[in-house]
């Protein structure tokens, strides 16, 4: 089950936010990132483990079809049932297995507005996500962030802003030197989805991304939402192309150009890291202009 960090750190494979038609076949692979902390690799969101004495912390949990072999991969580090469940945003591939761990006795931890989409349910990606139910929806919520003491190690909990939805949190242990950026960073998967029905916003994801970059170093591992393990120059290389990108769109805004004018002008082009993203030229380009007026309003 396990595998070593240095295999992962040239990994790019990206798992689909996008539910599968058949998880059948979906394996969960365990990676041993520092003692005490690992990831797990399936389809949706990569998933952070923090386990020891004091028990177990899983931040995000993928799908409910999969709790049972997420739970398998988790006894198979050695560690003790899930006690903790972190929503790193409230999207399904990420939160869609927080009733079957809630059942089994978890308690869920996440921003307020996670709490609040949830529980009212939404449309992501144009897949409508009724109510959640009770035993899904996170007991303990903070504003700005909180801090676990468990296993030997200081787990900030932080809001920064959001960026991909208004719900972001990004994990951090200070003594392991890891941190989980759930979708404020996808690996070498092409441009950021900015869920703009979410209270997503392009200006807050940089500015969320810049200040995790001044608080690691080059020692620090990092986890993104989805895609291979990487550090922290693949974290400024991304944040750095998401700049250009917004830079490029905001000089069209300036010239006086419409939103259909800009998109035909394809601003971006040939700038994304992958020509296979999950996001488009176009959806990227649409997502910025909406960001910028909000974020001028």
């Amino acid at each position: 089950m396990r595998t070593t960090v240095a295999a992962l750190l040239a990994c790019t494979a990206i798992a689909s936010p996008v539910l599968a038609q058949d998880m059948d076949d979906v394996e969960i692979r365990a990676v041993e990132l520092r003692p005490g902390v690992a990831v797990l690799f399936g389809n949706g969101g990569n998933i952070g483990v923090s386990y020891g004495e004091d028990g177990t912390i899983l931040v995000d949990d993928q799908f409910a079809v999969l709790s049972d072999r997420i739970m398998a991969a988790v006894a198979g580090l050695g560690a003790e049932p899930v006690q903790y469940v972190i929503n790193t945003h409230w999207h399904f591939d990420h939160a869609g297995g927080n009733e079957p761990f809630g059942e089994a006795g978890a308690i869920i931890v996440a921003h307020d507005n996670v709490r609040a989409r949830l529980a009212s349910g939404g449309t992501v990606l144009g897949n409508v996500e009724p109510p959640a139910p009770e035993v899904a929806l996170p007991v303990l919520t903070y504003d700005q962030g909180m801090t676990i003491h468990a296993n030997g190690d200081q787990i900030d909990l932080m809001y920064l802003g959001g960026g991909h939805t208004d719900g972001d949190t990004v994990v951090f242990w200070r003594e392991a030197n890891v941190v989980h950026m759930g979708d404020n960073f996808m690996h070498q998967a092409g441009w950021p989805f900015i869920d703009i029905e979410s209270g997503g916003n392009v200006e807050h994801l940089l500015a969320s991304l810049g200040r995790v970059l001044a608080m690691i170093d080059d020692d620090t591992v990092v986890i993104p939402g989805h895609g291979g393990i990487t550090d922290r120059a693949g974290l400024a290389a991304f944040r750095a192309m998401v700049a250009d990108g917004v830079d490029r769109v905001r000089a069209l805004r300036e010239e006086g150009m419409t939103l259909e004018q800009a998109v035909a002008a394809q601003p971006v082009a040939g700038l994304s890291n992958t020509a296979n993203g999950f996001i488009s030229d176009d959806a990227f380009v649409t997502a910025v202009w909406h960001s910028l007026d909000a974020h001028r309003h």
